[in-house]
């Protein structure tokens, strides 16, 4: 039970990498609380989860302020404290700079940088009240290596990285360590949609896996399993560590 006696908000917790990391986390003792937007997702995702430990649900958009201050009453009130952050909410449309509108480029930035920054901004004060935690930011290949067609996206998780660098040397010498994962190809809903989108889907799949040195894509709990890895005394040395989850993919890349 590395995580018995914890507290983690884990935000877009209630599908694909989110939730693995929730299940993962829920099984080593930690109790969890899951942010995401789609309720009937929350319900379905909290009833799994609860097999595993305790575990809430909270409806919240982490892109709004005010919604993420009551998320993170709602949890204090609920469990006392926070010890640990997963940002894992996320958006991926297609475009380029000249097919996203504005309304898309401002989504993807406000949920995939903004989340990352707002979610952190009203954790940290209670993270530092435990004298120490973990911070998991969940980036992208796309954070080391842009991808066409995918620019806003590009642009969030670049920018992901970054902060995730920032906020760990902010707050070292609080004992509060802050690390990104930067997942390749991983089978997870919103990898589906976006493959779904081309006009080849087969060809699509094919062409992404073939990108990877390990010929195949991931699965939601190999990026779980690097997220438990952070989130514990196991990684107690590591911070502002960039940590591809990738098959391989950014090895070849230059």
């Amino acid at each position: 039970m590395k995580l018995q006696g914890k507290v983690a908000v884990i935000t877009g917790g209630t599908d694909g990498i989110g939730k693995a990391i929730a299940i993962a986390f829920a099984k080593e003792g930690a109790k969890i609380m899951m942010v995401a937007r789609d309720e009937r997702k929350g319900q379905t995702a909290l009833e799994e989860v609860r097999r595993f430990g305790e575990v809430a649900y909270f409806k919240g958009d982490v892109s709004d302020s005010s919604q993420v201050r009551r998320m993170v009453e709602e949890t204090i009130r609920k469990y006392g404290k926070i010890d640990i952050l997963v940002n894992n909410a996320a958006l991926c449309p297609p475009g380029n700079v000249l097919t996203t509108s504005e309304e898309t480029w401002n989504q993807v930035i406000d949920v995939n940088l903004k989340g990352v920054f707002l979610c952190s901004k009203y954790i940290i004060p209670h993270i530092q009240k435990t004298g120490g935690g973990a911070i998991v930011n969940i980036g992208s290949i796309n954070s080391l290596m842009a991808m066409e067609n995918e620019a806003a996206y590009d642009a969030s998780k670049g920018g992901v990285l970054m902060l995730t660098r920032a906020m760990a040397l902010d707050f070292a010498r609080e004992n509060i360590r802050v690390n990104c994962i930067c997942p390749g190809a991983i089978e997870t809903p919103m990898l589906k949609a976006s493959l779904d989108t081309s006009p080849d889907p087969k060809a699509a799949r094919e062409s992404l896996t073939a990108k990877h040195p390990l010929r195949r894509t991931g699965t939601p709990d190999e990026v779980a399993q690097a997220a438990l890895f952070l989130a514990t005394d196991a990684s107690s040395f590591v911070t502002g560590a960039v940590i591809p989850v990738d098959g391989g993919i950014l090895a070849g890349w230059t």
